[in-house]
């Protein structure tokens, strides 16, 4: 397969899990409790491991040799993709269904619209990462880069599936259509493309910035984790499935990187 077909396959996949996803709407009615918090926890371990593995470490080693600032550009980046969705929250109307808490801008749009903007958000920095990592892919040249960057696209898309059903299906409850419903669970995924073909653009041009858009990324996605899914998970009684969801999924992305990095 041709570095840019596998460029493109990447791309593709995330979007149409996503979209496969938010399909479920069609077959269930709605998601218990605990499944909710198998897939959120599971979404959560692949985008830790995913952020280690694919992003952060390899923006360190593009920066060894800076020397004993090396570290800075790693630092700098994720802590620059945190603010980006810090910047996004305060702008952008949604809901946060797990802690029923709204933010952004005040509006007057329902909250099933604003929860279809809050897997939006969540989607910005899977695309860029994934973007960054086939643009990086593209300044190396190798079949092993563009491989390692396939491996992340894989891991972000088989999250995307059980995600793109959280988000579609508790519209369905509050809507009671369930093609409107998959419409806005597939059009949460459509920002990850979108996101993906600039990623790919920045990073592969301006290659001085990989380093730091590479930690970007890892940074946004850290911060959605801890902002968004954790608490969403649900953490009650004495069950820990939705733990548990997270450790098999940080090992699969681990398991991922190491078998295709």
């Amino acid at each position: 397969m041709s570095h840019t077909m596998m460029t493109i396959l990447g791309i593709c996949f995330i979007f149409l899990m996503t979209t496969s996803g938010a399909a479920l709407v069609f077959f269930f009615k709605n998601i218990s409790p605990r499944t909710n918090s198998v897939f959120l926890g599971f979404a959560s371990g692949i985008m830790i491991a995913a952020s280690i593995w694919s992003l952060l470490i390899p923006a360190m080693e593009q920066s060894a040799g800076w020397g004993k600032w090396s570290v800075l550009p790693a630092a700098t980046g994720f802590l620059l993709g945190g603010l980006f969705l810090v910047f996004i929250d305060k702008l952008v109307p949604h809901f946060h269904q797990g802690t029923q808490h709204e933010e952004g801008l005040h509006s007057s749009i329902n909250k099933s619209a604003k929860l279809f903007l809050a897997v939006t958000i969540h989607n910005i920095p899977e695309g860029l990462s994934v973007g960054f990592a086939f643009g990086a892919a593209a300044s190396i040249g190798t079949d092993a880069a563009f491989i390692s960057a396939l491996g992340l696209a894989l891991g972000i898309g088989i999250q995307n599936f059980p995600e793109g059903a959280a988000v579609s299906l508790p519209i369905k409850q509050a809507v009671g259509e369930p093609k409107q419903a998959f419409l806005m669970g597939m059009g949460s995924g459509a920002v990850e493309p979108v996101a993906a073909v600039l990623g790919f653009f920045l990073a592969s041009y301006i290659e001085a910035l990989q380093p730091w858009l590479l930690a970007f990324a890892a940074g946004a996605m850290i911060f959605v984790v801890a902002e968004d899914l954790i608490p969403d998970i649900r953490f009650d009684d004495d069950s820990h499935i939705g733990i548990w969801g997270l450790m098999f999924g940080f090992v699969l992305m681990m398991i991922l990187d190491v078998a295709l990095g």
